[in-house]
């Protein structure tokens, strides 16, 4: 807050009215407007527990819990744009449930609220997949309550807006993080980190933007976890303060968390190693995650007056995949749907000299490096399984292409996702313009 006289001005005031001299200059010279930061949490473990889902499977009983699951949202503002992302630390969250986020938070227009999962395997179904038995895998109390805590993160961030300064690095990331356990070395190393911190400093929020499934401890050791992305957010908050985000990447067909024990190969020839599925791994990979965050967006130059726009198209996928059209039509979610056909939204987000694209599932590496390369900012960045989380997103080349790519395949939308994905992506970042 301000002291004006003996009065305490908000600080979004002030951030306002340093702008009216700049609207009342000649058309000459644009108004500079600050860009305007928020951040919050709301904590999602349910009590009790309920079981936790890895996928397409049955779910599985949880015993004990390991750090909390949590909503994190982070909202920014310059002039009449606003954008709010929210982290879940869930599998998958589809966008009929966004929806209903959405419509509890009516002061950002719903187009500009990015809801992503972190993609723990070890939180329960918010999918509410069905179990084969007429039934479904989804406690539908607990997946209101994550509505509701996710829009009320959302409405704590943008209650707590203040003016702030922003910086935006990508760098590798070392260390001994993520593999491809399909192919080990085809994975992306750049981790990407958006930090906004108030004029004197003070951290407001750390966004970390990394490919890698949060599977460490999987949903078969009777352990509820945001798995490692708990400990990477609470080590950046306890180094740097304010509230941390984690959004997964292009991390399909298999980019997940190099917990192998080199010491104990299961097929050398194959190259396929024994894992360490404990917490104490989650906390090595996590912590070792937040480290490198840290030291990418360390030295940063602070952006001067950056940009904030976000963009948005509603694509159609036809869905050729039995089983994923099963989930489509067997959840009590009622997802909207054509013939054989779902549909999601798209966002490119450009925020200072970076540009977003939201993924709407689990790209594979190749898509991923393929649209960072074509979105042309100069530093972009992914946020996979984001507004929606329909399965692996392959290229055609790809699909089905081999036998270990015949379960990846199956939890595919079908093999024209990834071609449509592109196509749409592109015309997004074409309408965006030169950066």
């Amino acid at each position: 807050m301000t002291r004006f006289g003996n009065r305490i001005l908000d600080p979004r005031v002030v951030a306002w009215a340093a702008c009216i001299p700049m609207l009342l200059s000649t058309a000459a010279s644009p108004a500079r407007c600050e860009i305007l930061a928020g951040a919050a949490v709301r904590v999602i473990t349910p009590d009790p527990l309920l079981p936790v889902s890895g996928g397409m499977g049955p779910t599985k009983p949880a015993r004990e819990k390991r750090g909390d699951l949590t909503a994190r949202a982070l909202v920014l503002r310059k002039g009449e744009v606003t954008v709010g992302v929210v982290a879940l630390d869930l599998l998958g969250f589809p966008s009929v449930l966004g929806d209903r986020v959405r419509a509890k938070v009516p002061r950002i227009p719903g187009s500009n609220v990015l809801i992503g999962s972190t993609h723990t395997h070890s939180a329960p179904d918010c999918y509410a997949l069905p179990d084969g038995k007429g039934g479904h895998a989804g406690d539908l109390a607990y997946i209101d309550s994550v509505c509701d805590r996710a829009a009320e993160a959302l409405n704590q961030a943008l209650d707590r807006l203040e003016p702030a300064r922003l910086q935006v690095a990508t760098g590798e990331a070392r260390g001994k993080i993520a593999y491809n356990y399909y192919a080990p070395d085809l994975y992306d190393r750049r981790m990407s980190v958006i930090r906004a911190s108030t004029p004197d400093g003070r951290s407001i929020a750390t966004l970390v933007n990394y490919a890698i499934h949060p599977e460490v401890l999987g949903n078969d050791i009777g352990i509820l976890s945001p798995d490692l992305v708990g400990p990477l957010c609470e080590t950046i908050e306890a180094e740097t303060g304010g509230v941390a985000l984690f959004m997964n990447g292009a991390q399909g067909g298999m980019v997940t968390a190099d917990n192998r024990l080199l010491d104990q190969p299961s097929d050398l020839a194959r190259g396929y190693w024994k894992d360490a599925r404990s917490w104490e791994e989650c906390l090595r990979i996590g912590r070792l995650m937040a480290s490198e965050a840290i030291r990418i967006v360390a030295e940063a130059t602070p952006q001067d007056d950056p940009k904030l726009a976000c963009h948005s198209s509603i694509v159609q996928f036809p869905v050729t995949s039995d089983l994923m059209w099963g989930a489509v039509l067997g959840s009590p979610l009622n997802y909207p749907h054509g013939d054989r056909s779902i549909s999601t939204r798209l966002n490119l987000v450009e925020l200072g000299d970076a540009r977003i694209l939201t993924v709407p599932g689990e790209a594979l590496p190749n898509v991923g490096f393929y649209l960072k390369r074509k979105m042309g900012g100069a530093q972009n960045m992914l946020f996979g399984l984001t507004n929606d989380a329909f399965g692996y997103i392959l290229s055609r080349v790809d699909f089905h292409s081999f036998p270990r790519y015949e379960y990846i395949s199956r939890t595919s939308l079908g093999e024209e996702t990834g071609e449509i994905l592109i196509e749409q992506a592109l015309k997004l970042v074409e309408q965006a313009g030169a950066p």
